[in-house]
């Protein structure tokens, strides 16, 4: 059952308080001040929450004190990070100082709410599905580093959920994980895919098999703790060798069995400040709606790491050819570019 754990550090009085959050996955821990910490406990934190992740595939900390800066900061010390700059096409400006800070909220440039008809908010609901970001890159991520600067209301929703995908596999009804294991199915990934699941009538004349896709085994092995995963989510197009229906009746069970409740756990964001770390490789996860939407501000901000495991680039060329928009291209080019400024 979920509890109390602690981890303490043999060169420091340093200690983490993590407070399980489900039977299988996922912890909080709410004594560290990110922000605060010299750059030794900075070092022996990383060290502890290393290990922590083994187990639990996503940590939440409260109330960090984290502003933009420290934010990316922290993220360097995990690895190298994504940025936005596909997206910086048509003039477009960012709208924070760094190119690393991925704007996850629901407000336009001027800090206000965005409408339901809103372009953004179509391409926003893609990601209402559980999915793993960066999977339509040729390099994946690792870990997001997901952070709350202005919520909404108490109680009006937009909770962070998480699936367990290591957990989903390891209790697959033993024949389809032998069909799994023997064909090891690869998946073709789309950020455009999302994309149109998400709203397709706003949509409707966005093709994603006009678009590359990126190719990874759907399962694999996780290296840092040795257990196998499932590799899929929302922006898994379709899998190859397989009829078309053949391909979304195998996903959607997949992804029915690693979603059911007792996989999933819903986190909600309590202060600004608040950050929730996870691995890509080991977990899904999605934003949750609510009464929030359309009338309240959830700004929040993420920074994503690239992957670094010798699985990072699947079988793709290993080459930065990450998915933009070039709105001068057609018309559903034109339409995502909208969607993203």
């Amino acid at each position: 059952m979920p509890g109390i754990l602690q981890q303490q550090s043999p060169e420091t009085t340093l200690q983490l308080d993590i407070k399980e959050l489900h039977p299988t996955f996922g912890a909080e821990i709410d004594n560290v001040k990110l922000a605060d910490l010299s750059d030794d406990d900075f070092k022996r934190v990383l060290e502890l929450m290393a290990k922590a992740w083994l187990q639990h595939g996503f940590l939440v900390f409260r109330n960090t004190g984290l502003t933009d800066t420290t934010h990316v900061e922290f993220s360097r010390r995990f690895g190298d990070l994504d940025d936005i700059r596909p997206y910086m096409t048509g003039g477009r400006k960012p709208r924070y100082d760094y190119y690393e800070l991925f704007d996850a909220g629901n407000v336009d440039g001027e800090g206000a709410v965005l409408g339901p008809d809103n372009p953004r908010s179509h391409y926003g609901k893609g990601n209402a599905f559980f999915h793993v970001d960066s999977s339509f890159n040729p390099r994946r991520a690792s870990y997001s580093l997901l952070r709350a600067a202005k919520l909404p209301p108490p109680n009006t929703g937009g909770n962070t959920e998480f699936a367990d995908s290591r957990t989903a596999f390891d209790t697959l009804p033993e024949d389809l994980k032998h069909r799994l294991l023997e064909k090891d199915y690869v998946g073709a990934h789309s950020l455009h895919s999302s994309r149109k699941r998400g709203s397709p009538s706003f949509f409707a004349d966005l093709h994603p098999e006009d678009f590359p896709m990126h190719r990874h085994h759907i399962v694999q092995t996780h290296e840092a703790s040795g257990r196998t995963n499932l590799y899929m989510g929302a922006h898994l197009h379709h899998i190859e060798g397989l009829p078309e229906t053949e391909s979304w009746q195998l996903l959607w069970s997949l992804m029915g069995w690693a979603t059911r409740p007792e996989n999933t756990v819903s986190v909600d964001w309590r202060s600004e400040g608040d950050l929730i770390i996870w691995d890509n490789t080991a977990v899904m996860h999605r934003a949750g709606g609510g009464a929030f939407e359309g009338k309240y501000v959830r700004d929040l901000r993420r920074t994503t790491v690239h992957d670094a495991s010798s699985t990072a680039w699947g079988l793709n060329e290993k080459k930065d050819t990450r998915p933009g928009f070039n709105s001068a291209e057609k018309p559903a080019d034109r339409k995502l570019q909208a969607a993203v400024t």
